[in-house]
């Protein structure tokens, strides 16, 4: 059995969960977000904590709740707190800049690139050369986040392109004649 799926999910004030034979829904200030079960799984409400249980002994009913559990736990933090992720540009020239629902990259290329927000997630730059992605759901935040560093990855040599703010990129030296 997984460790990690004996210890309960507290909810926090302000967040509501709401269960079904198959699916759970937590609703908070920050959104509303929905998961559906698999069958080897059962959650149970008790009070203010969520148990997540796996239904028989077998290896796998163990390993999905661990699983589940953690997804359940990131969606009570999603609501209630919501996910961040810091992206900075490198490079002459390389900014970027947000406005309602598309992110604009000028990142080296002949063209500028727009990037259309999925519903739930938001972008803001406070500078030319950051961009903050926020919402509820953990797995989309880093989806987006991976996507935008995606137009042009760090390159070992100068180090331009887009990276993670707490992205350490190894550094190659020049080839020698």
């Amino acid at each position: 059995m997984s460790r990690i799926a004996n210890t309960p999910v507290t909810l926090p004030k302000g967040v509501e969960a709401s269960l079904s034979d198959s699916a759970i829904s937590v609703k908070g200030s920050k959104g509303n977000l929905n998961l559906s079960l698999h069958d080897l799984v059962t959650v149970a409400q008790d009070g203010e904590d969520l148990k997540v249980s796996a239904k028989d002994g077998s290896r796998q009913a163990g390993a999905l709740a661990g699983t589940f559990r953690s997804l359940i736990n990131n969606m009570v933090v999603g609501v209630s707190e919501g996910f961040q992720k810091k992206l900075e540009l490198q490079g002459v020239g390389y900014r970027a800049k947000a406005s309602g629902k598309t992110v604009n990259l000028t990142v080296g290329y002949s063209h500028p690139i727009n990037y259309q927000l999925p519903d739930g997630v938001t972008a803001e730059t406070p500078s030319q050369t950051e961009i903050v992605i926020s919402g509820a759901d953990k797995q989309l935040v880093g989806q987006v986040a991976a996507e935008l560093r995606k137009f042009r990855p760090p390159e070992p040599y100068k180090g331009k392109g887009i990276r993670y703010a707490d992205e350490r990129v190894y550094r190659k030296e020049a080839k020698k004649k």
